[in-house]
């Protein structure tokens, strides 16, 4: 039983870090079979690691039609960023600092989408609140596949990335709050650009 279970626990983590890293389109199906084979699992963790998954709101359980990332509409992709906003400013009234760490702002286009989640959690990680952790990591892994996916959309992300971590490092935290405003009023002008060019993706894999 605790050999089942470590096995378990194991193959979340490698699914919910492949998840952070966009490995998995919004709206693809997630085949247990096919995930089994990847991580050289059986079926039986690879379903407990994706029923967890979905417990967390970060795939899909259709039942017998088995599980898919999930495709937001415009209204839900709105929520995820306001929450995602209010979320960031909450951190930085609660004490966020840098603590002197340095970010990596990697070249465009590639690890943009990854270095915004590594700066969103080290944000919420300076907090002394263990449970603003844990939820904005959640949403953050929630966006992680959109990130990935709109990188065509957002062409200047990696300027606007490296403003966010220039300010974060100097512990400018009234700068990093009207940045954090602003990044995510602009991802919320983009919703219905972002939802066309996820749906005709999805579309397309069909």
């Amino acid at each position: 039983m605790i050999a089942s279970q470590s096995k378990s626990t194991r193959l979340y983590g490698q699914l919910r870090r492949a998840l952070q890293c966009g490995r998995f389109a919004p709206g693809q199906r997630l085949e247990p079979a096919a995930l089994a084979d990847e991580f050289d699992a059986s079926l039986t963790p690879v379903r407990a690691a994706l029923h967890r998954l979905h417990g967390e709101c970060l795939v899909n359980d259709r039942g017998r039609d088995g599980f898919y990332m999930p495709l937001p509409t415009e209204a839900a992709l709105r929520g995820h960023y306001e929450c995602m906003e209010l979320l960031l400013l909450n951190a930085c009234d609660k004490g966020a600092s840098p603590n002197g760490r340095r970010h990596a702002v990697p070249e465009p286009p590639e690890g943009t989408a990854k270095a915004t989640w590594q700066l969103f959690d080290t944000i919420a990680r300076r907090t002394p609140l263990r449970d603003l952790q844990h939820i904005v990591q959640l949403a953050n892994d929630r966006l992680a596949p959109i990130r990935m996916a709109k990188k065509a959309i957002v062409r200047d992300a990696h300027a606007e990335l490296a403003e966010l971590v220039s300010v974060w490092e100097r512990a400018d935290i009234a700068r990093l709050k009207s940045a954090l405003r602003a990044y995510h009023a602009r991802r919320r002008q983009l919703v219905p650009a972002i939802v066309e060019l996820l749906n005709d993706a999805h579309d397309a894999l069909r």
